[in-house]
């Protein structure tokens, strides 16, 4: 399957997800570039939305609320620790598993990006903007018991 016929499949993952709360698809980006075929699009609603972009597998998830963006990795760090117990991303040799993985982080974390207010989102959006730029010693100190 190409990347594009992917992510279409893809999104019969994530919409039962993200439209019951008023979000819309919008393809975005796809072709061929020097780093292979790829496909990419967003979810949408008034003053937020996530991309999502498809390679050889699910790859740069980034969400998006007025000014504020946070991958979807620094999201999860934020909500959860480095300990972590989000699915996405995940290891599979099936690229759907990525986006069912990624519909669980979205149902079981993201509430207040679905449909909150946005408090929590600008909250998180400010701790990985902090861990961002903390030295690579001192985010080792997250995973010592």
């Amino acid at each position: 399957m190409t990347p594009h016929e992917i992510l279409e499949s893809g999104r019969k993952i994530l919409d039962p997800v993200l439209l019951p709360h008023g979000f819309a698809f919008k393809e975005l980006k796809g072709g061929h570039s020097s780093g292979g075929p790829y496909s990419s699009g967003m979810y949408g609603k008034t003053g937020r939305h996530v991309e999502i972009h498809f390679r050889f597998s699910l790859g740069l998830v980034t969400y998006h609320m007025g000014a504020l963006s946070i991958s979807h990795e620094a999201y999860m760090h934020s909500i959860l620790g480095a300990r972590g117990g989000n699915k996405y991303p995940g290891f599979s040799d099936d690229p759907l598993e990525a986006f069912r993985d990624l519909a669980f982080d979205l149902n079981t974390f993201c509430s207040d990006f679905l449909s909150g207010p946005g408090d929590e989102f600008a909250q998180y959006a400010k701790i990985a903007d902090q861990n961002e730029h903390r030295s690579g010693f001192s985010r080792m100190a997250d995973f010592e018991s």
